[in-house]
């Protein structure tokens, strides 16, 4: 048996990256998944893949800019399954236009600054507002939100998104606080570095060369990682967690910012006489 057996999963985003690798995970732990994207051929290839290994799933087009198209992937998830239990907010935009056009504060435009808000931000709040009711009829459900370590601390770019991943959070202990007495749990998952096609279209190999310096396990992150948290999540193992974000980057922040030069020079912040006087 399953670890979401008999579910019905949302997965927006899920053509790719987290998105992708969630999907097939709730698909062989035994939810029947709505494969959502803007990409629906992508999408496609992902519902084939887990019909393919035995389990269930559709795909949909979704922009979750768009209401009524928000709308129509929750619907869709009814009319095809019979409920709704499980929805993962994890689609952004995370396109090379997105990475050029999210400067710092003084050169931001008002429309890019709109346009993030807009999808990075309000599209989750949608997916909430329309999946939460079929959840309570379904006798409850777990919401997952993909924020980012972005979300948490500042950076030299990405305004627009790290202010939209910080409103993901905040919109996560709102859920958690306004329908957790109805049977609707909500969390979100904070990735830090992540092997996804997003990373390599923003950063050169020698930027992640470098973020894995600052990584307490020795690595960057896999899509996987990511999939295995939100499954958590997702499942009833987690029936006693909700309101709370997890942060899945390795270790990234947990340590102070002089940590990958002490790795690469074997020094510490501890006086010794070595160290002279």
């Amino acid at each position: 048996m399953g670890r979401v057996d008999g579910k019905v999963a949302v997965v927006t985003g899920g053509a790719s990256g987290i998105g992708r690798a969630s999907c097939l995970l709730f698909g062989r732990e035994g939810a029947a998944v709505v494969v959502a994207d803007l990409d629906e051929n992508g999408a496609e290839v992902v519902a084939k893949q887990i019909t393919a290994d035995g389990g269930r799933a559709v795909a949909q087009r979704v922009d979750i800019g768009d209401e009524a198209s928000i709308q129509a992937m929750v619907e869709r998830a009814v009319s095809e399954f019979g409920a709704l239990h499980i929805l993962f907010n994890n689609a952004a935009d995370t396109s090379l236009n997105a990475m050029i056009q999210d400067t710092p504060v003084t050169e931001m435009t008002v429309d890019w600054w709109d346009h993030a808000m807009r999808i990075d931000l309000r599209g989750a709040m949608l997916g909430c507002k329309h999946a939460i009711p079929h959840m309570i009829a379904a006798g409850g459900g777990a919401i997952v939100n993909t924020s980012s370590n972005q979300g948490i601390v500042g950076d030299l770019t990405q305004t627009a998104y790290a202010a939209a991943k910080a409103g993901i959070i905040q919109l996560t202990q709102s859920v958690a606080t306004q329908y957790g007495r109805r049977g609707i749990r909500c969390n979100a998952v904070s990735p830090g570095a992540i092997r996804t096609p997003a990373l390599e279209r923003a950063c050169p190999p020698e930027i992640i060369e470098n973020i894995a310096k600052h990584s307490l396990v020795p690595r960057i992150g896999e899509p996987e990682d990511l999939a295995n948290t939100v499954l958590f999540l997702a499942s009833d193992e987690s029936a006693y967690i909700t309101g709370h974000v997890i942060k899945v980057d390795g270790g990234q922040l947990a340590h102070l910012p002089h940590y990958a030069y002490s790795i690469d020079t074997g020094t510490t912040t501890t006086y010794t006489e070595d160290s002279g006087s």
